[in-house]
């Protein structure tokens, strides 16, 4: 009996073994054939790596990287790209300031470069690589494994994807970059002894490294921008040392590409969209020596290690790899509506926070017409209000969606022949994995009081608090050493306008800001009895920045008056002469997505076929809005037609009890 179980044993690995072998030589197959007149390069690499430095572990990482060539682009016209990059360099580090340098390329990005910035026209690296270049990367990637402390922690596999890729990015040059970058930013490490922990460290190493980069970044000017225009990416090792400007996704690339040229593992990983908001991120992880995952939070600006973002819900967190998802691959082929989803990256969203694997009941009597089904949560950058994070499965008359991060309000798109369209209620995935379907009753209403149009993040109330115990005071002395106190502030929810009791004719008026609260207000109002804003001359206390006055009474919330220290400050109005004040607005430091006087807006909410409906328009008269006959529990949507992005859907239960989504 034993001896039978062992044969099964024995065939069972001989069958794995051989069907691995089979897909591996599958997918290299297709590479190849793939590469059309530019076989020969390839078959030379692998060759080489048989005949001639004959390294069983070398020829294995030529294949790994042929096989999965085919889903890495270039540009098609280098010249051009080279021509831009030319362009670039005579730019970066001139001018200004980095924003110059940005605003000049971008211009120059439309006008001489438009095919570049515009086109689609990619091809893939496995019809243009070079085989001298492949060897050459293997070559030094493979001697940066072997021999530096920091890399030793790593298996084979390890070694594929965390340091053996010739490209961290799409669109990267396939240039000298491992030797550009590992000479400009070896100063530091090059100087530590070599027995020292730190640099025995990989975390130290990087740490050591990061430093340097960030030094000498923001010596030629480093700023890290979010909103940037439309620009072409600066992907090139030369570039990359010049660099003073660029999103999150720009610098990360650049940094990993820095740290794999020394030899320091590291990958990309990063969140499509954050949980509640609009906006995705992206940073550096790389294996501990203990082989921990350790990530960074900012680009190269803070050390890695710290807590990772712990008031951010993370619905998916994807790493950029080298090696193809073949998952993804199946579904590009199978689909009958493909929405497209980037290849050559893998879910790691269990290496971040609990996940779970749902299964969702669909909306009574409808049925996709295509096997995959496709998990959102809403997103006001998409034009129906859905971000797809990824997708999953009809079966079984249910969707069934893998890893899914918890405490985050998702809904079920699908096919219906023509269109991806909601086919679920929303729900929420709590954090004890439990699903709550967000389902109203459009037959019971209720009023609805709303200040704000999107969740208060930590720094939002931190900054609303710097009002508490803030005074409104009068005098006609304008050094205020005798004044009279009108109203102190107890509240955060304050009314727009703050009626004043009767208090006489004073000439200068003032908020006098609380202690350890640096002065920080947004805007400062004064009305008459008729409600007309009162003119006057900005004034501050003498230590204040003169400069920063205006911006107490610019209308701008996103604009703010701060003092210079963290006491005794205080801003306000000389009237010119003595007169009354009936009202006063105070706007205390925040992100501008509260409800605003003059601007228009309209409060949605989601019925239970998961439609967006209209209940009205308004244009604010104050710093509250107010609707009656809301569907009691349904999923509501304020939004504001005449500035901002930031908006999130909401569950409303009282005046007090509002659940951001």
């Amino acid at each position: 009996m034993r001896r039978l179980v062992s044969y099964q044993y024995f065939v069972c690995f001989v069958l794995f073994f051989v069907t691995s072998c089979s897909k591996d030589n599958k997918y290299l197959h297709q590479a190849l054939k793939m590469a059309g007149d530019n076989k020969g390069q390839l078959e030379y690499v692998l060759k080489h790596y048989r005949n001639e430095d004959i390294n069983p572990e070398k020829l294995k990482a030529a294949k790994f990287l042929i096989s999965n060539m085919p889903d890495h682009y270039s540009y098609s016209d280098m010249a051009l790209v080279n021509d831009y990059y030319r362009v670039a360099l005579s730019i970066l580090g001139t001018g200004p300031n980095p924003d110059w340098q940005r605003d000049t390329l971008s211009e120059i990005s439309e006008r001489d470069f438009n095919y570049l910035l515009h086109s689609q026209n990619f091809v893939s690296d496995v019809t243009i690589m070079n085989a001298d270049y492949l060897i050459d990367n293997i070559d030094k990637a493979y001697i940066l494994w072997k021999t530096k402390p920091w890399a030793k922690q790593l298996t084979f596999d390890d070694f594929l994807e965390w340091l053996l890729p010739y490209k961290a990015i799409e669109l990267q040059t396939l240039d000298n970059w491992r030797d550009v970058l590992s000479t400009h930013y070896n100063d530091s490490i090059k100087t530590v002894p070599i027995d020292d922990v730190q640099r025995t460290s990989i975390w130290g190493a990087i740490e050591i490294v990061r430093q340097e980069i960030h030094k000498k970044q923001s010596d030629i000017g480093l700023r890290v921008i979010w909103d940037a225009p439309d620009i072409i990416p600066l992907r090139s090792a030369d570039t990359w040392v010049r660099m003073t400007f660029g999103n999150c996704v720009e610098y990360v690339s650049m940094g990993v590409s820095v740290y794999r040229s020394l030899g320091l593992p590291a990958m990309i990983d990063g969140v499509p969209i954050w949980g509640r908001n609009r906006a995705g991120h992206c940073w550096y992880v790389f294996p501990s020596d203990r082989g921990i995952e350790t990530q960074s939070q900012e680009e190269m600006i803070e050390p890695a290690g710290p807590p990772f973002y712990p008031y951010e819900r993370l619905p998916k967190v994807y790493r950029t790899t080298y090696a193809v998802n073949r998952d993804i691959a199946k579904y590009n082929k199978k689909t009958k509506f493909p929405h497209y989803f980037p290849s050559c990256r893998q879910d790691v969203t269990d290496h971040y926070c609990r996940t779970s694997d749902l299964e969702i009941e669909l909306l009574p009597g409808v049925k996709p017409k295509d096997k995959y089904l496709y998990i959102a949560m809403f997103g006001v950058v998409s034009e129906n209000q859905w971000e797809i994070l990824d997708f999953g499965e009809y079966k079984r008359g249910k969707a069934h969606f893998k890893k899914m991060g918890r405490d985050i309000q998702y809904i079920v798109l699908g096919y219906n022949g023509k269109q991806l369209v909601p086919m679920s209620h929303p729900f929420i995935l709590e954090k004890n994995g439990s699903v709550r379907y967000i389902i109203c009753d459009e037959k019971i209403t209720h009023t609805v009081k709303l200040k704000r149009k999107y969740y208060q993040a930590f720094h939002v109330v931190d900054m609303r608090r710097r009002i508490l115990g803030g005074k409104i005071q009068c005098s006609n002395d304008p050094s205020f050493m005798t004044c009279k106190t009108i109203y102190t502030i107890e509240s955060t929810d304050i009314p727009d306008k703050i009626h004043l009791q009767e208090s006489g004719k004073y000439r200068y008026w003032r908020y006098l800001s609380p202690d350890k609260s640096y002065g920080s207000i947004a805007e400062l109002a004064f009305f008459n009895d008729k409600g007309t804003k009162m003119a006057g001359r900005g004034i501050a206390n003498p230590g204040a920045n003169q400069g920063t006055i205006q911006f107490a009474f610019d209308d701008d919330w996103l604009t703010n008056f701060e003092g210079g220290k963290p006491n005794d400050n205080w801003v306000g109005v000389d009237f010119g002469k003595a007169c009354i004040v009936n009202s006063v607005r105070i706007v205390p430091r925040s992100d501008d997505n509260d409800i605003h006087p003059g601007q228009e807006y309209e409060l949605c909410y989601l019925d239970n076929r998961s439609h967006w409906r209209s209940l009205g328009k308004k244009i604010a008269v104050d710093n509250c809005l107010q609707y009656d006959l809301v569907p009691k529990g349904a999923l509501l949507w304020l939004i504001n037609h005449t500035t901002g992005l930031d908006e999130r859907p909401f569950i409303y239960y009282d005046y007090d009890n509002i659940e951001w989504r």
